[in-house]
Parts: structure tokens; C-alpha cells; sequence
């Protein structure tokens, strides 16, 4: 790969800079990376606002490999009319600020908050906690929880969280939890 491919011109680096959470430096190593996916042929045409990676080749990056919201992750980032969770470079951009160090509680739990919402309704129901549940725990046999289990797991999350007591949490709800939560911004974060 040429050094022209993992450059970017000093005017749309300022701008990156200004409108993320992350350092030139961060933004530099994040085009090498997404360079990197691409295919051979698209290398040459990274500006190009319609280069896309596919989310099989995001999923690749050990930063994401064992996360067990990769796909999700991918999905909430794009910005494809497919839905396919492909990324473009402002997409994959707007993932690594998102869950950066810089990044503030805020910004983190807005997009835990749509993470976690796997219908995407603007609630977490029932259903989206049984997922997330599944997703940290694992569906095999040995980790899969109970239906009683599960049961009383959401209930207690609801509990604890639904404050207007409506059976789901809303966002306002979710930050409200996430902000008694101190290690949950050193716990949301991917760093390249």
C-alpha cells in the first residue's frame, strides 16, 4: 500500500478532528486501518464517500472480534440504505468517537442505549433485555439461563430502571441508571 492511500488532506483532518472524540493521530490510524479492509480495488478511492467495508470484514478487527454486540455495533454505525452494517470511513469514524476515551458519558450511553435496543423502537422491552442478557451470557447450554431465570432477571431489571413504571426503558431511564454506573464509560470503549 502507498503512503498517498493512509494520508488525508490537513482540511478534512481538521475537520474529522473537530466533529469526533478522537486525536489526528487516532483519526490517521483509523483511515490506515480502514484502508486495510477494503478491497485492493477500492484503495485507491478511500475519500470516496461511497466506499463501504463489509461488516464481515469489520467483524475481523480484533477490537470487535470477541465483543459479543459486534453486529449490533455494526448496524447501529452504518449508514447503508442495505442495512447490511456495512461501514464508510465517517461511520467507522463515528464508532471508534463514540467508544473513545474522550467520548462523554452522554454520547456512551446514547449508543449502548441503541446497542441494546435490538427492534429498535426507542424502548428496551422485554425482548431487547432477553437478547442482551443472551448476548452477555452466552446461548449455550451450560450458560443459557432458565425461562424462570430469565424471568426474574428482567424483572429486576425493570425494577430497578423503568421509572415511569410503563414495562420498558426508555433512554432518559437508561442514562439515568448508566450515570450511577462509574465504570461503565472505561468499560465502553474500543481503542485501536
Amino acid at each position: 500500500m502507498g503512503t498517498a492511500a493512509s494520508k488525508l488532506p490537513k482540511d478534512l483532518l481538521s475537520e474529522y478532528q473537530e466533529l469526533t472524540f478522537l486525536t489526528k493521530q487516532e483519526i490517521l490510524l483509523a483511515h490506515k486501518r480502514f484502508t486495510e479492509l477494503l478491497d485492493r480495488g477500492d484503495r485507491q478511492q478511500t475519500l470516496n464517500v461511497h466506499s463501504r467495508v463489509p461488516m464481515s470484514k469489520i467483524l475481523t478487527l480484533p477490537e470487535l472480534k470477541s465483543n459479543p454486540f459486534r453486529k449490533r455495533i455494526c448496524n447501529v454505525f452504518s449508514t447503508s440504505d442495505q442495512k447490511d452494517g456495512s461501514l464508510s470511513f465517517e461511520d467507522f469514524l463515528d464508532l471508534l468517537s463514540a467508544f473513545s476515551d474522550s467520548a462523554t458519558l452522554e454520547i456512551k450511553s446514547h449508543y449502548a442505549f441503541r446497542i441494546f435496543d435490538f427492534d429498535d423502537d426507542g424502548t428496551l422491552d422485554s425482548g431487547d433485555l432477553e437478547k442482551l442478557v443472551n448476548c452477555l451470557t452466552g446461548e449455550t447450554e451450560d450458560t443459557r439461563l432458565t425461562s424462570e431465570e430469565m424471568k426474574q432477571l428482567i424483572n429486576n431489571i425493570l425494577e430497578e430502571s423503568d421509572i415511569d413504571k410503563d414495562g420498558t426503558v426508555n433512554l432518559s431511564e437508561f442514562q439515568h441508571v448508566i450515570s450511577r454506573s462509574p465504570d461503565f464509560v472505561s468499560s465502553f470503549k474500543i481503542v485501536l
